[in-house]
């Protein structure tokens, strides 16, 4: 939103157009207790050269990925952003944190929507994709809702195997919808297939898995799609997209919704977010995907042009029928994950992937190869993996903080079965001597 500067004079003005005296008149309604009483601990005002100063020493407080060697994962992957990206999206047409999701949006801003839909659906094996959901747990959230509406049952089954703090989300989601969400154990680093089998009935709705999982595991997408739609049941699965370059699509796995967070698409780390949340189905299930579809068409002339197809926001349909009303905010991290998927092609993006698989099988190899250390599971694995550790990953992570090495993420906050344990994360990114150096600083920590 732009900031629109006035003068007391104007806000006099404006302040007796609606019939009160001063700003404080507006105020009124909120209790005394809870509002400042005090102006705002803020230093004097400056000058612009010494505020850019000021600034700019509070911003060297902080330290991101680039300041470190980066080995975290869990959700979140120092995957290298191409430089046009920046500059491309930073255009005035596009640089707005706001999505324009009206009709006449322009043919511009439709165009590269249209291409992130085409895209995304032909990455995941999918008919269609939306544009665009917040991130990745809450696209995994709106896909269990979209199986429970579709099946008209309610229960929902998700596998442990999953990012914890998705099924956080999901679970949020059901409580409102009083939907019953069951979890399946996961075995040797993936979904425990007979525990599986067990709990799926035909009273389940969906069956949520993630592949590459939480552990970084590959699932067996196909048995999970057996057993869900032996009762009807739809699949949800969740995926990394960095790893279908050289994975299977689980579009033709068996897959009927595939979700993903976006962020490895050539969105950077920033401390948290934004992220993008990517959404994908069948072309039977087309009307009840949350958020908006562009389509291509023609004009009165034959030339090409882009609409806007379906979005089921509730402004727009009856509320009833109306599903998710998310379509604001990450219309830049699409435009992000277009130009990435652009630059990267088929191509860079199966290299991209192989280089994160090579590396970060090398890096399992040899961190385990530190006495004391191994792999907690062997379940065949892409770009993360978990450790098993002689000592505290807490107290780990904190010594190689010093040698400027981000160890991974440990993961009794997660899971107490797993309080040894470390989850690790490899990209394209990291180097052979960056490996190694972390294999060394390890031994250091755990000797």
């Amino acid at each position: 939103m732009r900031y629109i500067g006035n003068t007391p004079a104007q806000q006099k003005e404006m302040l007796h157009a609606i019939g009160v005296g001063t700003v404080e008149d507006l105020l009124t309604r909120i209790p005394p207790k809870a509002r400042l009483a005090r102006p705002l601990n803020l230093p004097p005002a400056m000058a612009e050269m010494d505020l850019v100063c000021h600034m700019r020493g509070l911003a060297a407080l902080n330290a991101g990925a680039d300041d470190y060697v980066c080995f975290l994962g869990g959700g979140a992957y120092d995957h290298y952003v191409p430089s046009p990206i920046n500059s491309l999206i930073s255009r005035g047409e596009f640089f707005t944190a706001y999505t324009p999701y009206q009709p006449e949006a322009s043919q511009g801003t439709l165009a590269t929507i249209y291409e992130y839909l085409s895209m995304i659906a032909e990455l995941t094996g999918m008919d269609v994709a939306n544009a665009s959901i917040y991130d990745g747990a809450s696209a995994l959230a709106e896909a269990a809702l979209m199986a429970h509406a579709v099946t008209e049952r309610n229960e929902l089954v998700v596998s442990r195997g999953a990012n914890p703090l998705s099924r956080q989300v999901v679970e949020t989601y059901c409580e409102g919808s009083r939907l019953r969400l069951r979890e399946v154990p996961f075995g040797d680093g993936s979904t425990d297939l007979e525990a599986l089998r067990k709990v799926v009935t035909s009273k389940t709705a969906g069956v949520l898995i993630q592949s590459p999982n939480f552990f970084g595991s590959l699932e067996d997408v196909t048995r999970v799609a057996e057993i869900a739609h032996a009762v009807g049941a739809l699949l949800v699965v969740s995926v990394d997209p960095t790893s279908l370059g050289l994975l299977a699509a689980p579009g033709g796995l068996g897959a009927d919704i595939v979700v993903a967070e976006g962020q490895g698409l050539g969105v950077p780390l920033s401390y948290g977010g934004p992220y993008l949340g990517v959404f994908a189905t069948k072309q039977e299930l087309i009307r009840r995907v949350p958020g908006r579809l562009v389509g291509a068409t023609v004009d009165l002339d034959g030339r090409r042009g882009f609409v806007l197809t379906l979005q089921t926001r509730e402004q727009h349909i009856r509320r009833d029928k109306a599903t998710s009303n998310i379509c604001t905010n990450v219309a830049l991290c699409a435009l992000m994950a277009t130009v990435y998927l652009a630059l990267m092609g088929k191509q860079g993006l199966r290299k991209a992937g192989e280089l994160s698989l090579a590396k970060a099988h090398y890096a399992a190899a040899a961190l385990a190869g530190v006495p004391g250390v191994r792999l907690r599971f062997s379940a065949p694995f892409f770009k993360e993996f978990v450790l098993q550790l002689p000592t505290s990953p807490d107290r780990v992570a904190r010594r190689l903080l010093k040698d400027r090495i981000l160890a991974g993420v440990p993961l009794k906050p997660f899971d107490r079965s797993l309080k040894d344990c470390l989850l690790v994360a490899v990209t394209e990114k990291r180097t052979r001597a960056e490996i190694d150096a972390y294999a060394d600083a390890l031994q250091r920590a755990v000797g």
